[in-house]
């Protein structure tokens, strides 16, 4: 049944992605078992995931025993490290890329998180981090900020694959499609072929909730109370209403006709984190056709326990419904919750919050570096013929 239910969520056109990537999960085979048994064909990583999966280090220590001896830099460590298990998982997805022509088995890299202020520096480390890995199935992540803009459209155009993250209002992520767009369209105008061009645009659900639940609860009135949990599924079906009416008209089919490929909604912050509601509702609620959603292990082992898909004309309802998210969204805002006030809260504090997890990063690994050189230094020396020979020598003597 769980089969049945993960495969339900795939033949309503979901794309299930694991929002998780670590070292002992690629060592030990258990990424390779969620591919093969649960319909996982993608997985995406961040600065937070990378710092927690560093912080156990035991996979990790032969190699920052050698970076250690070489003495690189914390940061070039850094990038070694997380450039290492990136490679492990294009390679473990390349199978599911080939068969999907592009589409699916991707592993998603952020940029360096403090870059997100900065065009010309996220470009760059988005080229670098495409020749790093040297994958064909690596999308690079980048910040949907004012900045990070027309970044994305920079990097497509150089036919980078990117995975546009931190979107959180739907006036943002038709600015995200935009640019993506004109990535293409640029690249066109270069002679570049755009049927290898890929990308994805993180919209991210729970986050939403957690911030407008808060400030009905300080509300308190009836009204408000009774919208909470409403407020991150509304936001999104009208972010995927927004994405079925750009890639529609002459500006996309002219795109198409050249083999241009929709840039699909990524539902991210899909874990539940209010314990009150169900713990599948941000799968449930936006198995929406032609969408990825990226999940935490927990929510997929949820879903495929009693997760529910809703049939066809059920889908085709939700996706269409835009008037009735609408009316969800005004009531918020009835209720006395700023929106706009949430979403560019959200946004600053997603960028702040993967600047602190990469700075945790470099911290984590520096450490690491420091205890594997003291180890190197102060670790007693292994004996040689020579000494060995002297020391029995020298008792033979003594007796």
């Amino acid at each position: 049944m769980a089969d049945d239910r993960l495969a339900g969520l795939t033949e309503a056109g979901v794309s299930i992605w694991l929002d998780d990537l670590t070292r002992a999960h690629l060592v030990d085979g258990h990424l390779r078992r969620l591919v093969d048994d649960s319909h996982i064909v993608g997985v995406t990583t961040n600065p937070t995931i990378l710092a927690a999966s560093l912080a156990r280090p035991e996979p990790y220590a032969p190699e920052i025993r050698e970076l250690a001896r070489a003495g690189v830099t914390v940061g070039d460590a850094v990038r070694q490290l997380v450039v290492a298990d990136v490679q492990q998982a294009c390679d473990l997805f390349r199978e599911v890329w080939e068969a999907t022509a592009g589409v699916d088995g991707r592993v998603s890299l952020e940029v360096d998180p403090a870059l997100a202020g900065n065009r010309e520096a996220t470009v760059v480390d988005a080229v670098s981090l495409v020749r790093a890995v040297g994958r064909p199935n690596l999308s690079v992540k980048i910040p949907a900020t004012r900045a990070g803009l027309p970044a994305i459209t920079d990097a497509l155009a150089l036919g980078v694959d990117v995975n546009v993250t931190l979107i959180f209002s739907v006036a943002r992520y038709r600015a995200v499609m935009a640019a993506y767009l004109a990535g293409l369209e640029r690249a066109l105008d270069h002679g570049t072929s755009l049927s290898g061009i890929h990308s994805v645009a993180s919209f991210f659900v729970s986050r939403v909730d957690v911030e407008v639940d808060e400030r009905l609860d300080k509300i308190g009135s009836d009204d408000a109370l009774a919208l909470r949990g409403m407020a991150g599924v509304a936001n999104s079906r009208l972010a995927y209403q927004a994405f079925r009416e750009t890639f529609t008209g002459p500006r996309w089919e002219r795109l198409q006709a050249a083999g241009a490929r929709v840039q699909r909604p990524l539902w991210a912050s899909t874990g539940v984190k209010n314990p009150a509601y169900p713990d599948t509702m941000y799968v449930s609620e936006l198995a929406l056709p032609g969408t990825v959603n990226t999940m935490p292990e927990a929510t997929l082992r949820a879903f495929a326990d009693h997760g529910v898909v809703r049939g066809p004309d059920d889908r085709q309802s939700a996706a269409g419904d835009a008037a009735q998210a609408q009316e969800v969204i005004d009531a918020v805002a009835a209720a006395g919750v700023d929106l706009a006030e949430v979403l560019t809260f959200l946004e600053r504090d997603g960028v702040d919050r993967f600047a602190h997890s990469w700075a945790e990063l470099h911290d984590t690994v520096g450490r690491a570096l420091a205890e594997a050189t003291r180890q190197r230094f102060t670790r007693p020396p292994t004996p040689t013929a020579s000494t060995t020979r002297t020391t029995r020598d020298s008792e033979e003597l003594s007796t």
